[in-house]
């Protein structure tokens, strides 16, 4: 999941001055579940634009923006309305506020809603954890599922730092140390010998930007 946060509204009314009649769409997947682009935040800066002085000329809530055929059949649906309008504001990640301008058929301006933080799962409370940095070299299968690239400060890929005290991260005292963790969890599984085997220096290519993958 994407994990996004709402800008603030000051910012947005920034970059939509001169434009007064605005069409919104949203996300239906993961800007909805960390409630900053499903119907109920859609309606909810419509009526604080409103306030503003904009006039919403509608929205739509694609289930995932960032497919282009579900995209396309949205704005498709509404596509007087967007006419209609001004300008373009996405409440959704920036795949698909970008999705949503490549398949824009109308000559208008789009605008972004929401900041893009980062990709993470959902814990026990409803909390939003990085676990993953899609870096492309996954290595979660001799680190007990635990990816310390993405959890530890120092992305360090082959032990701990001289700086962990009690179990503790030296950048973060209030969080466990990343490779203790993988430790207890490799002796769980009796895995501890995955930690003595050689392996090469983590391949950084692989993380070379942009990135695109064509299936066959």
């Amino acid at each position: 999941m994407i994990i996004t946060k709402q800008k603030e509204l000051i910012e947005i009314l920034r970059h939509l001055e001169g434009q007064r009649r605005i069409f919104l769409v949203g996300c239906g997947e993961c800007s909805t579940t960390c409630k900053t682009g499903g119907e109920e935040e859609i309606k909810s800066i419509a009526s604080a634009l409103e306030s503003k002085g904009k006039t919403v000329t509608g929205y739509c809530v694609p289930k995932t923006p960032c497919v282009a055929a579900n995209v396309k059949l949205e704005l498709s649906k509404s596509r007087k309305l967007i006419e209609a309008s001004d300008a373009i504001l996405v409440l959704a990640c920036g795949l698909g506020i970008q999705t949503v301008k490549e398949n824009l058929r109308a000559d208008r301006p789009v605008h972004v809603a929401c900041d893009t933080l980062f990709m993470g799962a959902i814990d026990a409370k409803g909390d939003f954890q990085e676990k993953c940095s899609a870096c492309g070299d996954c290595i979660l299968e001799v680190t007990g599922l635990i990816c310390p690239v993405t959890r530890c400060p120092k992305g360090l890929v082959s032990g701990p730092c001289g700086g962990q005290d009690k179990g503790k991260c030296e950048v973060d005292k209030d969080k466990d140390c990343v490779w203790v963790l993988i430790y207890n969890e490799l002796k769980k599984q009796n895995r501890l010998g995955l930690l003595k085997e050689k392996r090469p220096p983590k391949d950084h290519s692989k993380n070379i930007k942009p990135r695109n993958r064509t299936l066959q």
